[in-house]
């Protein structure tokens, strides 16, 4: 049988105080309570831990001896609960998240910056990448979790969905596109198509042919940035789609985007976890965020021109 948190707390609160009276105040004990600790500690050893005399207390030798161990281990000990108490209540701690390019530099920013007002003392680290390795980010061990758009299901990587966005179209200003009172994926492929490469293209153009099996898309040009396909619709090379919260990115290209309709396709955005990893009270606490940031964020598309 192992000593106690009790008898070694006991063992070394006599020890710092030299008196039964002072080191029972100390922890709020009575004497006999704490006499009664010390006998069993000393039961446990089957040695004497205290010499006990009718003038004065003192540790024995192996007394002296433990002391020093036992107060090194129970402030390593009341440190790291400590630390756990602080992380549990979000006044420390940290949460590493992977996330898209376009999503890293539109929405997430954001994001965090709200939840950091909330929470000051907890970092947020952002790790862009791209979409094909979100879930790979946080299969290593490189991220707590991440967020991108639905891929196929594995044994090691949960998904927890946490919005669903429409495709949308853009645009410099002054395209035909402009002119027209709705705008459909057909009219889309009248005009140099500029798309992403992997599968956020492999999944558009499957979902187009399952939803109108008579339009069959054809990217002009693949690239592997959203920021790329905005620079060259900024340039005049084509028209993209995307998703809106990319809609300050456009923004900043001096774009134009509208709602697409004749299919109305979405994407659906998933929380990636590791299966058998539990998250961090940071982690759960900005997951939960993200949930509650996402619900009280609208994006108004115009469906028609102005």
């Amino acid at each position: 049988m192992n000593p106690s948190l009790r008898q070694m707390r006991a063992l070394v609160a006599l020890a710092k105080t030299g008196s039964f009276t002072l080191a029972a105040a100390h922890l709020n004990l009575t004497q006999s309570a704490l006499s009664g600790q010390i006998k069993e500690l000393e039961q446990i050893l089957g040695v004497r831990v205290v010499e006990r005399t009718t003038r004065k207390t003192q540790l024995s030798e192996l007394g002296r001896e433990l002391y020093p161990l036992f107060d090194k281990m129970l402030q390593d000990l009341d440190r790291a609960m400590g630390d756990i108490a602080s992380r549990k209540a979000l006044k420390q701690g940290s949460v590493r998240v992977a996330a898209p390019q376009m999503l890293s530099c539109t929405m997430l920013p954001e994001a965090i910056a709200a939840y950091r007002a909330r929470h000051p003392e907890v970092q947020v680290r952002l790790t862009d990448c791209p979409l094909e390795q979100v879930s790979a980010r946080v299969f290593s061990g490189e991220a707590d979790f991440g967020i991108g758009p639905e891929r196929d299901a594995t044994a090691e990587i949960e998904a927890q969905p946490l919005f669903e966005m429409p495709f949308v179209v853009v645009y410099p200003p002054g395209h035909e596109l402009d002119r027209r009172k709705r705008i459909t994926w057909s009219d889309v492929n009248r005009y140099p198509f500029i798309s992403l490469q992997g599968q956020f293209t492999e999944r558009l153009l499957r979902d187009v042919h399952v939803s109108f099996r008579a339009l069959s898309l054809s990217p002009y040009n693949e690239v592997a940035f959203m920021t790329t396909a905005l620079a060259m619709v900024h340039a005049g090379q084509g028209i993209t789609v995307c998703l809106p919260y990319a809609e300050k990115m456009v923004q900043l290209y001096g774009l134009k985007m509208r709602s697409l309709e004749a299919p109305a396709l979405s994407r659906r955005f998933f929380v990636y976890t590791r299966s058998v990893r539990a998250l961090s009270p940071a982690a759960e606490s900005f997951m939960s965020f993200m949930h509650e940031f996402v619900g009280v964020h609208e994006w108004n598309l115009p469906l028609t021109a102005n």
